[in-house]
């Protein structure tokens, strides 16, 4: 089966274009022109990959992203027609996993898309394994900080903590090596993968989300410890 990729943008001309190099490459393709849309789309089809703009009609991109990963993991590329680090952030702070400037060539989107979905493959198969073989409730817990792989879920003084998937990969990653210094490089290319296109800033931008809700003190933190000229090392 074909994976169903949706298409954002409002410009006729790079959907067309867009719609028609995606279908080439084998993928089942839905475009759509505005925020609304694009919300009615995603939940229909529970597509597998969304390529999405940041400058839409009737809710930009970043409000689309933001409602979406409250409802969805579905992977996020985001396109800006700027090349501001601000829009970056925002929109990893929203929950976008990669983005892409305009003017972009074809061959660079669709080697991304090809890695955000793949990766996407990655972790289905790792989650149905550890649903396949591990024991009920495996866990991991530091303190009053409870970490479930069997469902993927983080408690803290017993309350269930909403993260994002890459802030559950990243603080999974991080307790797995729980007293070792993990370098920002390492920590990207495992979490976000080897091919990921973005630099050890991503890393940051989503530590600071995870000690905001696992610190008692966001600025003083005490479980997620950065580690001068290094990196950072998960305490507990």
């Amino acid at each position: 089966m074909s994976e169903v990729v949706l298409v954002v943008e409002d410009e006729p001309s790079l959907q067309d274009t867009l719609t028609y190099n995606l279908k080439k490459e084998g993928y089942a393709v839905e475009a759509v022109g505005d925020g609304r849309s694009a919300l009615e789309a995603a939940r229909r089809l529970k597509p597998d990959l969304i390529v999405l703009d940041i400058m839409l009609p009737k809710l930009d991109g970043f409000e689309v992203a933001r409602i979406l990963r409250k409802e969805m993991t579905t992977a996020i590329l985001m396109l800006t027609a700027r090349d501001d680090e601000i829009d970056r952030v925002v929109g990893l702070e929203v929950g976008a996993d990669d983005y892409l400037t305009k003017p972009f060539s074809m061959r660079e989107l669709l080697a991304r898309v090809k890695a955000q979905l793949r990766r996407t493959r990655m972790l289905r198969e790792e989650m149905e394994k550890t649903n396949a073989s591990a024991p009920p409730h495996e866990t991991l817990t530091f303190d009053n900080l409870v970490i479930n792989l069997t469902r993927r879920e983080v408690t803290l003084n017993d309350q269930p903590l909403q993260l994002k998937p890459k802030e559950y990969e990243l603080l999974l990653f991080l307790a797995e090596h729980h007293g070792q210094m993990l370098s920002r490089e390492f920590v990207l290319e495992r979490v976000w993968g080897w091919d990921f296109i973005g630099d050890s800033r991503t890393v940051d931008v989503h530590v600071r989300w995870l000690r905001q809700k696992i610190e008692a003190d966001a600025a003083k933190p005490t479980r997620i410890i950065t580690v001068r000229g290094g990196g950072y090392r998960f305490e507990g």
